[in-house]
């Protein structure tokens, strides 16, 4: 059985949505795709360095919802450097998006 269904709240829009290894055709490399709201895991947790509740909190879902979309991400990230595969960011999920696209 599911818990229950929360919007998650995204508070940062990244304005480069492609990053590929060098010297590479983009046609020639595989591709991972990171959700809007796996980015926002990574740059809560990993980059502001808040701790996973505070992070499920500011995203509006639930810290173990947190902690699945935070694995999905770093486990995509990762796999991009050690394979050498782009990563594409793209908008995905149930999202309610901030206007403030500066932070």
């Amino acid at each position: 059985m599911r818990g229950r269904w929360r919007r998650r709240f995204i508070e940062y829009k990244p304005q480069v949505k492609c990053f590929k290894p060098c010297s590479m055709p983009f046609n020639e490399v595989d591709v991972n795709v990171l959700l809007h709201d796996e980015l926002e895991a990574l740059r809560l947790a990993d980059y502001e360095g808040l701790y996973q509740e505070e992070c499920a909190q500011r995203m509006n879902i639930s810290r173990t919802t947190f902690g699945r979309t935070i694995e999905s991400a770093r486990k995509k990230v990762a796999d991009c450097l050690i394979n050498g595969k782009a990563l594409v960011i793209e908008e995905g999920g149930d999202t309610n998006e901030s206007s403030n696209t500066n932070q």
